[in-house]
């Protein structure tokens, strides 16, 4: 298993919920969208060698590297792996540095297009409909009212186990992840919400390995 860790400096870029996904006829194109925070100073460490603890520990000491005094706003995005939240919040006691966890959204809504399987199927027109709806929910900080209404849709169209385990198991994710979830706040102080650095990092760093004649 590779682990990577990228840690990058930003601005503060506020957005509202709609700017970054909207049910349809939910935004107008009189406005452009506001863009979000700009990664500069980008470092980047990974290993298939290392564990995540080693590789974690390698980015706080490169964060703190660059706040000393622990006087910026950290912000962790994290894609909810439970072992990787432990080895973070254990190293941000250890070092005495308040951290804001954000769970990455895109991940969120990859649970939603999985849930999305027991309610329509993959060429029904109110298929993204339907992921925008409760995407647009989650984002605007109504994490549990999403969880609620897939629950009772579920339990309109009587799904046996089999039938929603999908949608059950997106539920959980919400419900698991609860604390990290806060977009609406995140999105107000202009925080990421994405971990789209490290995720093209991944993707480079796996072409140049994958691309290589013989390679296996």
């Amino acid at each position: 298993m590779a682990t990577l860790a990228v840690v990058h400096d930003a601005d503060p870029a506020v957005r509202r919920p709609h700017v970054i996904i909207a049910t349809p006829g939910g935004r107008t194109t009189r406005r452009a969208p506001r863009k979000g925070p700009m990664a500069c100073a980008k470092w980047l460490t990974a290993s298939v060698e290392h564990d995540a603890d080693h590789i974690i520990a390698a980015a706080f000491d490169e964060a703190e590297a660059r706040d000393p005094q622990h006087r910026r706003c950290w912000v962790v995005l994290v894609d909810g792996a439970e072992h990787q939240l432990e080895l973070i919040h254990a190293k941000a006691a250890r070092r005495g540095v308040t951290i804001h966890v954000v769970l990455d959204v895109v991940q969120v809504i990859e649970k939603q297009w999985l849930a999305l399987r027991c309610f329509h199927t993959a060429t029904d027109p109110d298929a993204e409909t339907w992921v925008g709806t409760q995407a647009a929910r989650i984002l605007a900080g109504d994490a549990f009212g999403a969880v609620t209404g897939i629950r009772a849709q579920a339990d309109r169209l009587d799904l046996s186990p089999d039938q929603r385990a999908a949608a059950d198991r997106a539920c959980r994710y919400l419900e698991n992840n609860a604390a990290y979830l806060h977009y609406d706040q995140a999105l107000a102080a202009g925080w990421p919400i994405a971990s789209v650095v490290v995720e093209g990092a991944a993707r480079h760093l796996v072409a140049d390995r994958l691309d290589i004649t013989g390679s296996r």
